[in-house]
């Protein structure tokens, strides 16, 4: 019997490329909910572009917050042609469906990350944007540079 190639995440079996420059971002949070923060880094430079919190909030909303203030700045800056990195399948999901879907209670707590929610829904369908917004191939690239490092 002929062993099978083993195919990557393209399907091809061959590894799918990472573009030279593009902004990689990434949240952490100490419990869930909990103190959350989000960040983006650029590629190649390994410069941290933005950073937000602590806030009280989940992960999957920082993962949200961080891909729509990516695209939010680099929209800003004229960069439509930068690609933006994440990890997060649910955030990538909420961006495509311009809808954060979290079970997150409002309560004092968390009303104020819950207003950047809406904030960021409401950018979301109210302007456009030609930036690719990818999944970062962590078997393949290692740890996405926007990484905290805390897991």
């Amino acid at each position: 019997m002929t062993p099978q190639p083993t195919l990557t995440p393209d399907n091809t079996g061959s590894a799918p490329t990472r573009v030279a420059e593009a902004l990689c971002v990434d949240a952490a949070c100490s419990g869930n909910p909990g103190k959350m923060e989000y960040r983006g880094v650029h590629i190649p430079s390994g410069k941290q572009i933005f950073h937000f919190g602590p806030a009280f909030g989940t992960n999957n909303i920082g993962e949200f917050l961080a891909i729509v203030h990516g695209l939010a700045l680099l929209k800003q800056r004229g960069r439509e042609d930068m690609t933006v990195y994440s990890d997060s399948f649910t955030a990538r999901t909420w961006v495509n469906k311009k809808k954060c879907k979290t079970t997150l209670e409002r309560n004092e707590k968390t009303a104020p990350v819950l207003d950047l929610v809406a904030r960021a829904e409401a950018w979301l369908h109210n302007n456009t944007y030609n930036n690719k917004v990818e999944v970062w191939q962590t078997d393949i690239w290692g740890e996405i540079p926007a990484d905290f490092g805390r897991k």
